[in-house]
């Protein structure tokens, strides 16, 4: 019989069951839902007001997951949602707000172990808040590659007095987020993110790719600008990450520890479990907050 518990999180009693369960063979259900409470300070302000799709594993990352876009039947009526309505008509999807710790805790408990927001918020649902490209290397590459790529994105933005923050994905690459917060609409930011991975594919063909084609990936890195649309979300910083037995943290870097490890050729420096992320935020902050305040305007000129 599954054990069942409550807890008292910020005045709502939310009902936590299998704690004991292992979601990764080293992580159980209990210290998935503690990291989430000690990671919630950084985490929270990121995932505000925005949408987020669920990726749930009711058997761990050994067992089959799913992705759940409408909010579950039983969602608590304290939790806050947002409908958005479907393209092709019918009924609305109606997506959860994971806007305080007890949603946080409550979705943790539902074996939520990655969280994926979109980049707008709510109600804005058709103007994003930064532009991001998500750096996957292929077979044969690494995220040393990513690393490769994401220096040359930069030196490109600089070229327009833009600043960008980076990630690693907790998987195998990178994402870098270029903050706007600008009422910048999709229909922007996609073609802008689109011509700098095609202009970097051209100029460093070696490395990169900017084709969807996986065909076109062995031993380069694709950089995904489809990720700028208001259908898709990306996995958000601080969040974990289901991709392999071993639990590792979506976390943010620096350009600096980027370009470091990359000379020293070491990639395992760009992994952070949970303790890890724990321990870095403890002592660091959040040095992604800007992602979440600073403006910019992306260049009116056509990239070639």
């Amino acid at each position: 019989m599954a054990t069942k518990q409550i807890l008292d999180v910020e005045g709502r009693k939310i009902p936590v069951s299998n704690l004991e369960k292992p979601l990764y063979p080293s992580l159980t259900k209990a210290q998935v839902i503690d990291f989430y409470i000690r990671v919630s300070p950084y985490l929270l302000p990121h995932l505000k007001d925005r949408p987020v799709t669920l990726k749930r594993y009711p058997d761990g990352v050994e067992g089959k997951h799913f992705y759940e876009k409408d909010a579950p039947k039983f969602t608590p009526s304290w939790v806050s949602t947002h409908n958005v309505s479907r393209r092709a008509g019918g009924r609305d999807i109606r997506y959860i707000l994971i806007n305080d710790l007890a949603t946080l805790v409550w979705c943790a408990n539902l074996a939520n172990l990655e969280i994926h927001p979109f980049l707008h918020r709510v109600p804005r649902i058709a103007e994003p808040t930064s532009v991001v490209f998500d750096l996957d290397p292929g077979e044969g590459a690494s995220v040393l590659n990513c690393v490769e790529v994401a220096l040359s994105i930069k030196r490109l933005l600089e070229k327009w007095k833009l600043k960008a923050l980076v990630k690693v994905s907790g998987s195998r690459g990178l994402q870098m987020y270029v903050p706007l917060n600008q009422h910048a609409t999709y229909a922007v930011t996609q073609p802008f993110a689109k011509g700098v991975a095609e202009h970097l594919a051209r100029e460093h063909p070696e490395v990169a790719v900017a084709k969807m084609s996986k065909s076109a990936r062995p031993g380069k890195v694709f950089i995904d600008w489809s990720q700028n649309s208001d259908f898709k979300t990306t996995v958000s910083v601080y969040s974990l990450r289901a991709k392999q037995r071993e639990p590792y943290v979506s976390m943010p870097v620096t350009w600096k520890e980027l370009k470091d490890n990359l000379a020293k050729r070491d990639a395992s420096a760009l992994r952070f479990s949970p303790q890890a992320a724990l321990e870095r935020v403890a002592k660091l902050g959040d040095f992604f907050a800007p992602v979440q305040t600073l403006q910019q305007d992306l260049p009116a000129t056509e990239i070639h």
